[in-house]
Formats: C-alpha cells, structure tokens, sequence
C-alpha cells in the first residue's frame, strides 16, 4: 500500500492515533505552536483568522487530506490562524516527534513525505495566483470544475471568503454561473 513494505506500514499506522472532533472544536488556536499533522478521516475543518472581528476563512480541510498549521508545525512558531472543525470529525494525528522518526527510519515515508511537501507548496503557490490573476467568478468556476465536492460540504460563507469575495458576490456569481 502506497509503496511501502508490510512492516514500515505498520510502524507508519501505529505512529498515528484517531481523535475525533465535535463540531467547533480546535485542532489548532491562534498563538499556540501546533506539533501535530493530521489526515482527516471524516469532517470538515476551517483555517481562518481574525481580522477586524470578522472571520475570514483562509483554507478548508475534508476527508482525506492532509491538514496542520504548516508555518506553526514546521518552524515550531505560535500559529498565525485557528482551525477548527466545522462538522464533527476524526483526524489521523501524528506528533512532530513520531513524523521526524519515521523520516529517519523509513526512507520511502521521507519520499511520501517530500512529496507532501511539493504538492503543498505547489498548491499554495497556486491559490495564490489565482487570488492575483482571477477573477471572483473564474476562481469559482476553477473550484466548481476541479474541487465540485468542496463546494458542496463547506458553508457559503467559508466559500465566499476563501475565494476572496462577499456572500452576497458570491450568489451573483453562483447565479450567473447555474
């Protein structure tokens, strides 16, 4: 499974452990230094900070995918945003300790691994393009094409604010679109 040998996959599950999260519950808070990265089992989780008292939802994690306060986790820094669950859910958690050990034990997870990392900065580079160089309505057709599931589990005000309009743009551009 995924390239790894029978014995290296199970020292890789039994470095995880299943937490579930009720609905509003913090996988991570603002200022605090997150050690853990997690792989969402079932749920949905919301990355926002604060800004002027008003929220503004930065990234979504659903099920299976990666998720972590990446610049908290990996600089060991307090984090710059909550993330929260927006549903009840479960996460796969891994310590920074436990990660750092199967990197330096198991030379196919340091390749998954970096791996991870390339997709994560290669998506992040994009999102941010796309901020800068699309529209509010070519961003949501981009999202309706390539990520349709996201926007069918996330509230619209999480969706409007990660694509960077109102709500109320954001049903003008669901209107036009339909």
């Amino acid at each position: 499974m995924f390239g790894f040998e029978a014995n290296d996959l199970d020292q890789i599950l039994n470095s995880f452990r299943l937490q579930t999260f009720k609905k509003n519950e913090f996988f991570i808070k603002q200022d605090r230094i997150s050690n853990h990265l997690g792989f969402v089992e079932s749920g949905v989780f919301q990355y926002y900070v604060l800004k002027e008292g008003e929220i503004r939802t930065t990234y979504v994690s659903i099920e299976n995918t990666f998720m972590a306060s990446r610049l908290s986790f990996v600089n060991d820094r307090p984090a710059i945003e909550n993330v929260k669950a927006l549903t009840d859910g479960s996460i796969c958690i891994i310590s920074k300790t436990n990660l750092k050990k199967l990197i330096n034990e198991i030379p196919s997870f340091k390749d998954f691994y970096i791996g991870f990392l390339e997709s994560s900065i290669c998506n992040i580079d994009a999102n941010r393009h796309d901020l800068i160089l699309l529209s509010g309505e070519q961003r949501y057709s981009k999202m309706l094409k390539e990520e349709p599931e996201l926007l069918q589990k996330i509230p619209l005000q999480c969706l409007a604010s990660i694509l960077g309009v109102t709500p109320r743009h954001l049903s003008r551009i669901r209107n036009n679109i339909r």
